[in-house]
């Protein structure tokens, strides 16, 4: 919240780690956390992709990841990376050449899977193409693909066994005198995925991308990505964050920023506080939210807005908002403008209302971040 100043309580001590480039994008090192996402259409459909990895730029996506399963999608990667508004991540798994390939089409970032890329020698010829093409990598472990012998070695997919896997392969890299990498360990189940997360951060300095893999569905999927990513997030670990759902990528953007929000570690746009609605209700607080979520989408500037049905939390919710709007009576209700009760205005002509005031405040927001940058 814009209105809000930060409580010490609040805060997170962020673990810390060293930074990497992802292209123009910093992660690790106290840079912001960056939410990523994936694109999930065939890659060799360029001009798909390209609409599907701006719409997710536009929903905030610092960094997009695609998929480069064949040498077509090598050569579509090319063009994609060329109309790209953000960084791409280059997605490989069982084929090393495809690594090689994307680092020369111009990828900013290679992610590899230990548990199917292949031998170290295949390893190191993907680590000389990175570095000679300015490169990342990430380290993708993951409980369901990992290395035979280490199943053999633990009989199950176990944090040990991930932790074991990431940093067998953090070797190779630094043996190769590579350092620019990140890493993930992520599983479906969040006790595993959070486990073998903290035990990674405490054994090396590089940068955590946070994951709950296969999570599932919209409504499951972000509960899952909430409750793990949250827990590693609170403690202060993480550097950058993929919410995989079983929809739209823009909606993983949305629940990644909408989970960093919540822990005050990253704003944008507007942070809506709205209560469950109930027979106290001055309007209809359900259908309210859902048409403003939609109307002020737009709006990129960090700011908060509170709707309340009714006077019991209503005032006391808004002053703590940038806007806020309280139901009363007679088909009117209070609108509170940085905190203070401003003005009455009707039911029927709030929601208009209100999108006025918000982009209002919103420009005040900005024009004095532009001043104070001067």
């Amino acid at each position: 919240m814009t209105h809000n100043p930060i409580r010490p309580w609040r805060n997170i001590e962020r673990r810390q780690s060293r930074r990497i480039m992802v292209g123009s994008v910093p992660v690790g090192g106290g840079a912001p956390i960056t939410v990523q996402t994936m694109t999930n259409t065939p890659t060799t459909d360029v001009a798909a992709t390209v609409a599907q990895v701006q719409a997710a730029a536009e929903a905030g996506a610092d960094i997009v990841r695609v998929s480069v399963p064949d040498a077509p999608s090598s050569r579509a990667l090319r063009e994609i990376v060329r109309e790209s508004p953000v960084p791409i991540v280059a997605d490989i798994h069982f084929h090393y050449k495809r690594g090689i390939e994307a680092a020369e089409a111009g990828a900013a970032c290679l992610r590899i899977n230990p548990g199917n890329i292949g031998d170290e020698r295949r390893v190191r010829e993907v680590i000389a193409a990175a570095r000679d093409n300015g490169c990342s990598m990430r380290i993708g472990v993951n409980a369901g693909s990992l290395e035979k012998h280490l199943l053999d070695k633990y009989g199950e997919p176990c944090p040990d066994a991930m932790v074991e896997s990431g940093l067998d392969h953090i070797r190779i890299l630094e043996d190769n005198d590579f350092f620019d990498f990140k890493i993930s360990v992520k599983a479906s189940d969040v006790f595993m995925a959070v486990a073998a997360y903290t035990q990674l951060a405490d054994a090396t300095d590089a940068p955590l991308h946070l994951g709950i893999t296969e999570a599932g569905g919209l409504m499951s999927g972000t509960i899952k990505s909430a409750i793990g990513l949250g827990n590693l997030l609170w403690a202060g670990i993480g550097d950058t964050i993929r919410v995989s759902l079983s929809a739209d990528p823009v909606e993983e953007v949305r629940v990644g920023y909408d989970i960093l929000k919540s822990l005050g570690l990253r704003h944008r746009g507007v942070n809506i506080i709205s209560c469950p609605s109930c027979a106290r209700q001055g309007f209809d607080v359900i259908a309210t939210v859902s048409e403003l979520e939609e109307r002020l989408a737009h709006v990129k500037t960090p700011m908060s807005l509170s709707i309340i049905g009714c006077v019991v939390n209503g005032p006391g919710e808004a002053l703590m908002t940038d806007v806020g709007f309280t139901g009363g009576g007679a088909g009117h209700g209070m609108v509170y403008l940085a905190g203070k009760a401003s003005h009455k205005m009707s039911n029927d002509a709030m929601i208009a209302h209100i999108v006025e005031e918000v982009e209002k405040r919103a420009a005040e927001i900005d024009a004095s971040a532009a001043q104070a940058a001067e």
